[in-house]
């Protein structure tokens, strides 16, 4: 968006099951490098209107969403009026597509209109009346028979192909999600989905090429998103997160919700076997129990959680065979021990996210929680409009994200 003195703000708006985040960056013409983002304002708010990353509860979370918006303006000062934001839920999948279309003369040069057209052509599938396209992403094209190609403009054939991936979600869904925001009077710029957000704030160049999975750990629902030869391969959206865990140990020691999550978050401790005891004080009384079992019950549920990553990836053939491996991000990330447990599960490279290429108040969003509000802020920056005095805006990034530009087209507003 932009203010009085004509400076565009980019904003990330996250609206998660447990919270919403909201990160608010600016192009920092001060810094060392002139198209540097620099993070100027930022927000949580607990949110009780959701349910496994859908909205159940629209005041609950219009109320979340405001107190979430409303920080973030107090730190930037600035008035925030749109937002790109991100569609969770398990109502969100992805499913694979070709489109084909033929080229009027062989002696012509494939255009960017001919690309639009086939990407147009691979984005007609029939789906039921309750479903709608978010989101179409052309993986590789095919040009008379020449497979792997990963631009065919400027090209001669006569025939050309495109192999897509195409996220959709439940049209009912992402109406109650515009309500919200229509209510907390935020207009959606663009909607993406939350695996794409993390990994636009965690990886380099490198990691999408050679082949990454970005895990992030809600606390309704885990994201999977793998990037690979920098195009997305694969989304998919699993249905158990932190708060899963919380509910598994309050049922496995017998003790409240409260107290089960202060156990998770300060003394869970992934492939820990000391047989030893902690104590815990909430709200004045004192609770023991024992490390061994709090162990074994937080593993049983990540070990589940992770096969069903395992699941995903051997559906594109990429179990164990990712060289960028993986990157965990999200509330649940800080687990004690979770890299090297999932190191062992998935037989991959794993390592704990952390956001890269940005200046200012980074150390405030510093944290695997903020991956997905600081991505979607990322997107807001490649999204923004074409001005003259800003040039494109996905040259503002200086190659923080990569092929993801092309994409912009085809992303739902």
């Amino acid at each position: 968006m932009r203010d009085g003195s004509a400076t565009f703000h980019y904003v990330g708006l996250d609206i998660g099951t447990s919270h919403v985040r909201c990160v608010i960056g600016v192009r920092d013409q001060n810094a060392e490098d002139p198209n540097a983002i620099s993070i100027i304002g930022h927000g949580m708010s607990a949110n009780q209107g959701l349910r496994k990353g859908v909205v159940m509860h629209v005041d609950d979370s219009v109320d979340a969403v405001v107190n979430a918006i409303t920080e973030a303006e107090r730190i930037s000062g600035v008035r925030i009026e749109h937002a790109t934001v991100n569609v969770n839920g398990v109502h969100v999948t992805g499913m694979n597509s070709r489109g084909t279309i033929a080229i009027s003369s062989p002696n012509r040069e494939i255009t960017a209109e001919d690309r639009d057209r086939v990407e147009e052509a691979a984005a007609i599938v029939k789906l039921p009346a309750n479903r709608e396209i978010l989101q179409v992403f052309a993986k590789n094209y095919r040009l008379d028979g020449q497979d792997n190609l990963k631009d065919p403009v400027g090209m001669h054939g006569v025939r050309l192909e495109v192999d897509c991936h195409i996220i959709t979600a439940a049209t009912p869904n992402v109406r109650n999600l515009d309500l919200t925001l229509e209510k907390a009077q935020v207009s959606p710029r663009h909607h993406t989905v939350s695996g794409l957000a993390a990994a636009e704030a965690v990886l380099d160049r490198k990691q999408k090429e050679a082949g990454t999975a970005v895990i992030d750990i809600g606390a309704g629902t885990t994201n999977l998103a793998v990037i690979e030869d920098g195009e997305i391969q694969h989304i998919a959206v699993i249905p158990m997160g932190g708060t899963h865990i919380t509910n598994d140990l309050a049922i496995g020691l017998k003790t409240d919700l409260e107290v089960a999550e202060q156990v998770k978050l300060k003394h869970a401790r992934l492939g820990d076997s000391t047989d030893k005891t902690f104590r815990i004080i909430v709200d004045g009384v004192g609770y023991t129990f024992e490390q061994l079992e709090t162990n074994m019950i937080v593993e049983a549920r990540v070990e589940e959680l992770f096969e069903y990553v395992d699941k995903e990836l051997q559906r594109i053939h990429r179990s164990r065979k990712l060289p960028g491996g993986v990157v965990i991000v999200g509330g649940s990330a800080l687990l004690p021990g979770l890299a090297d447990f999932a190191k062992e599960q998935l037989q991959l490279p794993v390592r704990i996210g952390k956001i890269r290429g940005l200046v200012g108040l980074v150390d405030t969003v510093d944290d695997p929680a903020f991956a997905t509000a600081t991505g979607l802020m990322l997107l807001d920056v490649l999204l923004a409009p074409f001005t003259a005095e800003h040039g494109s805006s996905a040259q503002l990034l200086s190659g923080n994200l990569s092929s993801i530009g092309k994409l912009l087209k085809k992303l739902r507003p």
